[in-house]
């Protein structure tokens, strides 16, 4: 495996990698969230106009939820792939697979066009691209992770988490100004196809810096050494030598997905469900805790290169369960300091930024890619799927259901840490079975 000292600086290639990476991430989370943004104006779109309201809010959330669904065929399809010929190609077919979708989706006609064969082509684009996205987020934190010198591994895949957080934030900026400038009969008309012309856009730019993009250095070095065994049947070694670590692996991806999908994604909507908060002022607080968010995912991605993972775990988690509490408190008391508080929740929420490092060596590199898809696109679209209408129904009855979720997940946390703090010796990154 490549003898890169440990203490070995970052050089500019590897800064580009992980720009090139990191580019991407944003993007790519931006594609993905075009559904969440435009749930009600797509079910307009491409669903019958006498359908009510609420049905077709649960037709919308059902397009989210397909695109988690599918994220496991993606997983275990072009995972495998990988491990056999290389990250770099992997990449380029996630990649221009959800370029393609974004720009076959924009050109659609509507239900009103096309009738039923309108919503049944949406679908099958948008299973397609949730399998894509399904295998970038694993392969984007390997990519990185296979590049940079071991002291950077924590700091590097930090950063692709914290990449993904900024395409929320761009999501967010560009549909508040896109709602604000068309009415709603003009969203549904055509001005829907916007978002997925801007994201089929975004989606190629990265592709214009594709030959200084380099394939991994511990895949190279495997592929020199030539033993057939290392990397001919990745699902067989997988499950003959890393169960173990596939149910940690899924365990890590619980906590990744509860925690940003509930405090990024679900959160504004399941605070309207209980509680009364002036619509600006709890839109801008959502914003800063995702701002927030960002430093926590950097802080303790740093953090965690140079403290035992475990501590820095059990800390974080213990902090992200009382400041989810002290959230909820204070929106039963008025919530007259929303913004501190979000931004709070949001830094503590952060603690997933250290995550993807530990992630990433769990599998030994001949099964890395094989067995973080799985274990990582089988639990989110398992939560993915299914949180958002669970948590939805909780929240009706239960006004604390976000935070007792959290809580948790957070106590899973504290747990895992533990695990993780007692553990005498860990796998090398550049280890092979």
């Amino acid at each position: 495996m490549p003898s890169r000292s440990q203490y070995a600086l970052m050089d500019p290639k590897d800064r580009n990698i992980v720009l090139f990476v990191c580019f991407s991430s944003a993007v790519a989370f931006f594609d993905f969230l075009i559904y969440l943004f435009m749930v009600d104006v797509i079910s307009a779109a491409f669903f019958p106009a006498d359908t009510s309201s609420s049905i077709t809010k649960l037709q919308g959330l059902g397009l989210f939820a397909i695109g988690y669904l599918a994220r496991p065929i993606g997983g275990v399809i072009f995972g495998r792939y990988g491990d056999i010929y290389g990250r770099k190609p992997v990449l380029l077919i996630s990649m221009l697979v959800t370029a393609a979708c974004m720009l076959a989706i924009s050109c659609l006609p509507t239900y009103a066009q096309w009738g039923l064969s309108a919503p049944i082509l949406f679908i099958i684009l948008r299973i397609i691209q949730g399998m894509a996205f399904g295998i970038f987020v694993p392969l984007a934190w390997i990519f990185v992770a296979e590049h940079v010198p071991r002291q950077y591994l924590s700091a590097g895949c930090s950063y692709v988490i914290a990449s993904f957080l900024i395409g929320v934030l761009f999501a967010s900026t560009f549909f508040t100004w896109l709602t604000a400038s068309m009415t709603t009969e003009q969203l549904v008309t055509n001005g829907w196809r916007l978002p997925f012309i801007a994201a089929a856009i975004l989606s190629f730019l990265p592709l214009l810096a594709w030959r200084y993009i380099s394939e991994s250095p511990f895949f190279v070095e495997m592929k020199k050494q030539k033993p057939s065994k290392c990397f001919a049947k990745p699902f067989t070694l997988l499950f003959s030598h890393c169960k173990h670590s596939l149910f940690i692996g899924m365990i890590l991806t619980l906590m990744i997905s509860s925690i940003t999908i509930v405090v990024v994604l679900l959160l504004p909507k399941l605070i309207t469900l209980r509680f009364t908060i002036d619509s600006d002022l709890f839109g801008f607080s959502h914003s800063l805790g995702v701002i927030f968010m960002i430093f926590g995912c950097l802080f303790y991605g740093i953090l965690s290169n140079y403290q035992n993972f475990g501590k820095i775990l059990v800390m974080g988690s213990v902090l992200l369960i009382t400041q989810v509490f002290a959230f909820f408190y204070h929106l039963e008391a008025g919530g007259d300091y929303i913004l501190i508080m979000y931004a709070l929740l949001g830094f503590c929420a952060g603690i997933i930024g250290m995550i993807p490092a530990i992630f990433v060596q769990l599998f030994p590199t001949n099964v890395r890619l094989t067995g973080m898809a799985i274990s990582y696109s089988v639990t989110y679209g398992i939560v993915g799927g299914l949180l958002p209408f669970a948590l939805s129904y909780a929240t009706v009855f239960v006004s604390f259901s976000p935070a007792l979720y959290i809580a948790f997940i957070g106590f899973i946390g504290i747990i895992i840490g533990l695990y993780f703090y007692n553990l005498q010796e860990y796998k090398k990154i550049d280890q092979l079975i």
